[in-house]
Order: C-alpha cells, then structure tokens, then sequence
C-alpha cells in the first residue's frame, strides 16, 4: 500500500501528462478527466459527450478539450453508444462467411509445448510420461494476460507465416485477450496489472493497440481471438459486487474499443459467455442477448465478430450423458443445452450467434460439490480434442482454450490472491499461484482424459 501511496504521490509530482498525447481512437477530454488532453498528429479531439472526448482521424492541429471536475457523479456515465458517430477504417480484407477454421492448420503453442515438455520430463511413470507428451501436439490458445507478452505474439505470428509458406498451409494463430483493467472484479485469483484508478483504461488501449500492431504485420496469418474471459459475464450476475459495478462502464468501453481494433486487422473474435451452470439459468439468458448484442451494435457490428465462446477454464461437457446432480434446477445443464437456448435470442437481436466451446478439462464428470467450483476441480480429466465436426451447426469448434496445467490460483490462504474457491473440499491441494505450472494437477489431466490420450 504504501509503495502504490508514494507512486501516486510522485505522479501528481511530474507534469509528464503535459506533453502527452492520446493516439487515434484514445480519450482526450471530458469532465473528469486527467489525462492527456491533445491528440496525435493526424488526428483531432472530438467531443461525444460531456464526460467524453476522442481521438479522431481528421485535422493535425487538434483543440484540446477542457476538463473540468463535474460537482456531482453524471447520470449517464460515459458509455460506448456515442461511438455509433464514428465511421471506422474499413478492415482489410472480408470476413470468410463459412466457419473460419476450416481450411486453416493450427499453430501450436510453442510456450505450451516447452510446458509440457518440461512437464512430462519430471514424471518416472513411462505410460504416463508418452501420454503426457501427446498433449503438446493438441492446440490450445495462447493467453496474453499482461502487456510484456505481447511482443511474444509477433514471434507466434512470424513462425506460423514462415511454415505456411514452408508446406504451402494456411495456418490459424489462436489468442486469449484479457487484460482488462479491474479483471475479474467478481474473485481474486487472476487480477490483473491495471487498476481504472491508475489510467487502467487507458493502459488497455495501450496494450490492445500492441497486439494489433504484431498482427497488422503478417496479414497471411488467420487471428482468431476469445475475448475477456469472465468479464461481460459479470455485468449480467454480478452488479451486486462493488468492485463489478464500479468497473461495468470500463468494461463496456475497453471491450467495444478492442472489438473495434482487433477488427481492423481481421481477427476472428467470440466474446466469451461464460458456461451453462452461470448464464445458462433461464433467467440470465435474455439479459445476457441483449448485452452481447448491445456491445455489437455500439461497436458498429464488427464483421470480424463471429459469435461467443463458452465454457472456457471450466468442466462442463458439451453434451452430458445425464445431468450432474449439481445442475438440479437447471434444465440447461450442459453447453450444448445452454448454447441451443441462448442462440436464437442473439440471432433475434442481430448478434452473430455462432460459438466455440473449451472441453479442455471437461473429460470427466460428476466431481464438483457445486457447480460454481471453478478453481482446480480435482480428478479432472483433459476432454474431447479440438475438431470443426461438433455436431451442432451453431458450433464452430470445440477447443482446448485453458491450458491444462496452468493453476487456477493458490490454495495458500495467506497469498494476497488468494480466493476461498482455491481452498474448498473439491479443489485440488495445495496449488501455486494462478497461471503458474501445476504439476500434480497436469499429471491427473493426463491420467484421467477422456477420451484418453
């Protein structure tokens, strides 16, 4: 506490902000304000609202927009429906209007393969070790959860177009996007590096214009990218966590400002849906269409925005033999339920209702206590391999998007990111830190897979 006190003091201490300026797209003004307040060249600072002012392309000798400290907080908090008065660059190249995975290989993870290997070479047990080994040649998405790893996207990136061209492929390069500042406002095991308190937003904007600049450069490489985990989830069950609604405008902004880049550049994006055990209650569904479909619009219906991901880091099957006993209550007791219930609501207000869905650790069921154990369920199996055949012409893939091994978050009640969810009877103990390798938990993914490895 008292080393963030003294930066914020320091802050206030250096005019650095004078010089500053907001890139194209950035906020430049608006009451309340404090940040940069004059635009790149190329670009002028338009006032939407009030309480918001941009960075558009237009005049190189921008106006500054004053900031002012309104008395009271504004009824309407700066929001993205002022951006349907912005006409965005048209992206290169047109969206495929079939499944983008088709005709695509795959890129590999290599930071997971080098995981898995590392992983595989700790284990005595021979059979267990050839299992092991078998899962670095099954695709998994690729998180960027802070802003240093973005450089790292370039490095995948240029691989993938070099052995394209090598074997005459066309490969797909799959990412998470989450970095979202006051990320998982709703727990505390995966927080984030920005704070909305700390120019968080736009430090995102910082980070989400990063990834476009590396994926701008290699146009022959097919971006498909998941969208925020847990966030626009929370804005529908949530609100009632201070930390949630203090965060829903940010992360109503961040999101549609990373819709509208990333489209820029054609990636392929589904915002993620959480699963069926959270907004698979018949009364979170409608609430949940209209959300996804309002971010859509006040994004300009992005061509690049295909559908939804569910499921992602959590156990549900896609299709369940029978209904756990802990989705009692609950007729959409899988994904394949919650998604054929959740489809035609998107479709019906404009929202491209096509889906992914993670069976990553979904191999085996029936093991929480509740259904909302998210964080190291224990005897949980790898599930169904990646493929476009899923049996469900809402379905475009299913797909491994939580790397298996990587830990929820610590059971290790004295850690600062320590969530009660990491210390209950159906997680799997002890556990290191959220993200760090889990071997223990890495070698029960490789014995317990179904189908097995």
């Amino acid at each position: 506490m008292f080393k963030y006190s003294a930066l914020l003091a320091l802050v206030t201490l250096v005019p650095a902000l004078a010089n500053a300026q907001s890139q194209v797209w950035g906020q430049c003004g608006g009451n309340g304000w404090s940040g940069p307040t004059t635009c790149v060249s190329g670009s002028t600072c338009v006032k939407q609202n009030d309480w918001y002012s941009q960075c558009l392309p237009g005049s190189s000798n921008p106006t500054p927009t004053p900031s002012t400290t309104p008395t009271s907080q504004p009824p309407n908090p700066p929001s993205s429906t002022s951006s349907s008065t912005i006409t965005d660059p048209t992206p290169s190249g047109t969206p495929t209007t079939g499944n983008p995975y088709t005709g695509h290989e795959i890129y590999l993870s290599p930071y997971y393969a080098a995981e898995v290997d590392t992983a595989a070479a700790a284990i005595s047990d021979s059979s267990l070790k050839a299992k092991a080994l078998k899962v670095k040649e099954i695709p998994t998405f690729i998180w960027f959860d802070i802003v240093a790893k973005t450089p790292d996207l370039g490095t995948y990136l240029k691989d993938a177009s070099e052995k394209g061209k090598r074997e005459n492929k066309k490969y797909i390069v799959q990412i998470v996007v989450y970095d979202l500042p006051d990320r998982d406002c709703a727990a505390k095991a995966s927080n984030g590096e920005f704070a909305i308190a700390n120019d968080g937003e736009n430090k995102y904007k910082d980070y989400i214009a990063k990834l476009v600049t590396e994926i701008k450069k290699y146009p022959d490489v097919r971006v498909i990218a998941v969208i925020e985990p847990d966030s626009l989830a929370n804005m529908i069950t949530n609100m009632n966590v201070a930390k949630c609604s203090g965060a829903a405008e940010v992360y109503k902004r961040a999101t549609i400002y990373a819709l509208k880049e990333l489209n820029k550049v054609g990636v392929y994006m589904y915002l993620d849906a959480g699963h069926a055990g959270w907004l698979g209650w018949q009364a979170n569904l409608a609430p949940a269409a209209q959300l996804y479909a309002q971010i859509y619009k006040d994004a300009g219906s992005p061509q690049f925005v295909r559908g939804l991901a569910t499921n992602v880091a959590n156990y549900n099957a896609l299709r369940a033999s029978s209904p756990d006993p802990v989705t009692q209550g609950n007729a959409n007791y899988d994904e394949i339920h919650y998604i054929e219930a959740l489809a035609p609501l998107l479709s019906s207000q404009g929202f491209p209702a096509k889906f992914l869905v993670d069976q990553g650790r979904s191999g085996v069921q029936n093991i929480r206590n509740e259904w909302g154990d998210w964080c190291n369920v224990r005897n949980a199996g790898f599930g169904a391999r990646p493929t476009t055949n899923t049996g469900s012409s809402h379905i475009d893939s299913i797909v491994w998007i939580k790397p298996g091994g990587e830990c929820d978050g610590t059971s290790d009640s004295s850690a600062p990111r320590y969530d009660s969810m990491c210390g209950k009877e159906s997680a799997h103990k002890p556990a290191p830190e959220a993200g760090q390798w889990f071997q223990a938990y890495f070698e029960n993914l490789v014995k317990f897979a179904n189908p097995a490895l």
